[in-house]
């Protein structure tokens, strides 16, 4: 960012950033790719459900902490890469971690999702 910047100005530039971030993400990586089909999917599904508003919220926005989680993932992935190809205990390990918050992410995903639709099958 621009130093200086504030206001809606600044406002102006992040939003952009954020953007580029995403177009860059969508283009580089395919699991935010799979993931944002699976929150479409899911948000449409979600909606259909015949489940209270606080559930629908909880359901869609597991989806969304999902995604977000796997965005940071990305960008962990990146700075190590940017560092060097060489294999080091500390990139290995940085990338493990963000790997294991992607899948923790999704294990308390499936497990909301199951304990809300499970009383719906009869």
């Amino acid at each position: 960012m621009k130093p200086g910047y504030t206001g809606l100005k600044r406002l102006c530039f992040a939003t952009g950033y954020s953007i580029k971030g995403l177009i860059a993400a969508w283009q580089n990586e395919a699991a935010i790719r799979q993931e944002t089909a699976l929150l479409i999917v899911g948000t449409l599904f979600a909606i259909m459900l015949p489940v209270t508003q606080i559930e629908r919220i909880l359901l869609i926005g597991s989806l969304v902490l999902l995604l977000i989680t796997e965005l940071l993932n990305s960008a962990i992935e990146a700075v190590v890469d940017r560092i060097g190809p060489e294999h080091h205990e500390l990139s290995g390990r940085a990338k493990d971690i963000g790997s294991a918050a992607v899948f923790v992410c999704l294990f308390g995903t499936a497990a909301l999702w199951i304990t809300l639709l499970l009383p719906l099958v009869k």
